[in-house]
């Protein structure tokens, strides 16, 4: 946006009602997200004009009305403006991906780290994502790598019927295998020694998980990137703190191990941050 939200907004809302608004909210293909707090629900028509105006895209605005939780990451959707919908189709990175947003879970903010891990994909390598969602990491990397196959494991069976009609969208379904289930068992049952590369994009679960994304590994070893969200105050390094919680972990499954790199992905709340670790075990 050329101008913040607020911006836009201080001819509408008096200026001390200003500072219960926030500047950012998300827009998944033709559908906005924004939050709202006590204070600015009752502006919450005001705000979506607003959005409405400036992103002249975007057909429907809803309110996120509860946190991501449980097993599916989902969060409460509260209809504002625009269109009653909650389905869309989201482009990114030259890829088109059918998204329900009241039924899956799914960040355009990690757009740079789905295109970063494509890119570090080597020839012929098989993958393993284990939290795939509706797809979009693991077509991504099918569409920018040479990658011999990804099996993109996912245990909504929302997400997992989407993620079927994203593979078949993008043409990539000699690569892409979609499966539904838990990661823990269909790796213990169907993956485990497989993999040259396992991804683990649901930091709510990556600690506990670990152990099967080291199963997956072919018995060389291979590459693990392990996703977290880490509370850091002013004076700590979340990517640190993430570092030595899981070298502690890995000390306890694995050999050898090596922490290649570490960095914030994004903020996503006051102090707290997601990081990712790139890790490479040998076994």
């Amino acid at each position: 946006m050329k101008r913040r939200l607020k911006d836009i907004l201080s001819d509408f809302i008096p200026e001390r009602n200003l500072a219960y608004i926030y500047n950012s909210y998300d827009i998944v293909g033709d559908i906005a997200i924004l939050r709202l707090t006590e204070e600015s629900r009752k502006y919450s028509k005001i705000i979506a004009e607003a959005i409405l105006n400036v992103h002249k895209n975007v057909k429907t605005v809803l309110a996120q009305t509860s946190p991501v939780s449980g097993d599916f990451r989902l969060r409460k959707l509260e209809y504002v403006a625009g269109e009653n919908k909650t389905v869309t189709v989201h482009r990114e990175s030259g890829c088109q991906f059918s998204i329900d947003v009241a039924k899956c879970y799914f960040s355009p903010r990690l757009f740079f780290e789905r295109m970063r891990i494509a890119k570090l994909v080597r020839n012929e390598e098989v993958v393993v994502n284990m939290f795939a969602g509706v797809g979009c990491f693991s077509i991504i990397i099918a569409k920018y790598s040479n990658a011999k196959k990804v099996y993109s494991i996912d245990v909504n069976p929302a997400a997992y019927h989407l993620m079927q009609e994203n593979i078949r969208i993008n043409s990539v379904f000699e690569r892409v295998v979609p499966i539904l289930g838990d990661a823990k068992d269909i790796i213990q049952t169907k993956l485990n020694r497989s993999a040259d590369r396992v991804l683990m994009p649901l930091p709510e679960k990556a600690l506990e998980y670990l152990p099967y994304a080291i199963l997956a590994l072919r018995n060389t070893g291979g590459w693990v990137h392990y996703y977290d969200f880490e509370h850091a105050k002013r004076n700590e390094n979340p990517v640190e703190k993430v570092k030595l919680k899981v070298a502690e972990k890995l000390q306890n499954l694995v050999a050898s191990f090596e922490i290649h790199s570490g960095r914030v992905v994004r903020s996503t709340g006051p102090n707290w941050y997601q990081v990712v670790l790139d890790i490479l075990l040998t076994f």
